[in-house]
């Protein structure tokens, strides 16, 4: 609810601007930047971090650990057992590759929502089913099984976690979502997914535990839960209804709980928006370490 050469002057955040180093190379797919309205508008937590608690539900893009696969999804792969020293094919065998379809952290439900053509997924896994407190890692699939990168701390909802949110139950998601939108009141750093920069992102306040908002939305990404996947973050178009919730974003951490979303350092929302890919199809699973495990 967050080198040798001459560094340009910081801001009255004391960040820097970005690095201009050019776009991804002529190979990837670049999609244009989406301009809004100029106006400064903040946004209060009412509009925004209310709609950062979203439930878990059948939803564009998205599909609840709990509920039928969407249509696209590989089925979960039974695992692998390692034959017995002594048998054909153990000690002094090769070891197999690694199952592809496995990743660590996961059970069956959330493994048979990733679609079949996803080569990154986030996995955001809660300390606890009432706990605001939780680790997100990056996993990249190769030919050789899933590569996980380092575990980033984060924070997600104050009251923890839900199969069935409703607006205001101040709980994140249990689910699978893609990943298709990014924004955020700073310029791009260098994502290849389509960024939204826009004055709109900006916030003001305190959060749950007094501390201040500011900064939140300088970097978010879309979560891809009642809302219309190829917009910018900010669009409020609901295709479940308000009632559902909305607006589920990564953002920076504020060092604190958030309303529905999750949030993790600035560092680190910088480099997976320099990861994410459109072209590998990024997902992100979340939920506590019990609900993803089922």
């Amino acid at each position: 609810m967050a080198s040798s050469i001459e560094r340009p002057p910081r801001d009255r955040r004391g960040h820097r601007p970005p690095a201009r180093t050019g776009r991804p190379p002529a190979t990837v797919r670049v999609r244009a930047r989406r301009r809004l309205p100029s106006a400064a508008v903040a946004l209060v937590v009412t509009a925004v971090l209310a709609g950062c608690g979203a439930p878990a539900g059948p939803a564009p893009g998205a599909t609840p650990t709990g509920g039928a696969a969407a249509s696209g999804p590989a089925p979960a792969a039974p695992p692998s057992v390692a034959p017995a020293a002594g048998a054909p094919g153990g000690a002094g065998a090769a070891a197999p590759a690694p199952d592809p379809s496995r990743l660590p952290g996961l059970g069956p439900q959330a493994l048979a929502q990733i679609p079949g053509d996803t080569r990154q997924v986030v996995v955001v896994t809660g300390r606890g089913k009432d706990s605001s407190r939780s680790e997100v890692v990056l996993h990249r699939r190769t030919a050789r099984g899933w590569r996980a990168g380092p575990a980033w701390p984060a924070h997600n909802a104050l009251r923890g976690w839900t199969d069935d949110h409703r607006m205001g139950d101040l709980r994140s998601p249990i689910g699978v979502f893609t990943l298709s939108d990014a924004g955020g009141l700073l310029p791009d750093p260098g994502t290849r997914l389509p960024y939204d920069e826009s004055p709109r992102f900006a916030i003001s306040g305190t959060g749950f535990e007094g501390e201040p908002l500011e900064g939140s939305f300088d970097y978010v990404i879309a979560i891809d839960y009642n809302r219309e996947p190829g917009t910018s973050p900010l669009d409020r178009t609901r295709p479940l209804g308000a009632d559902r919730g909305g607006g589920v974003w990564l953002h920076v951490d504020h060092d604190g709980p958030t309303q529905g979303c999750v949030s993790l350092g600035e560092e680190h929302m910088k480099e997976l928006l320099r990861v994410l890919d459109p072209d590998q199809h990024p997902v992100v699973v979340m939920g506590d370490a019990a609900s993803l495990l089922r």
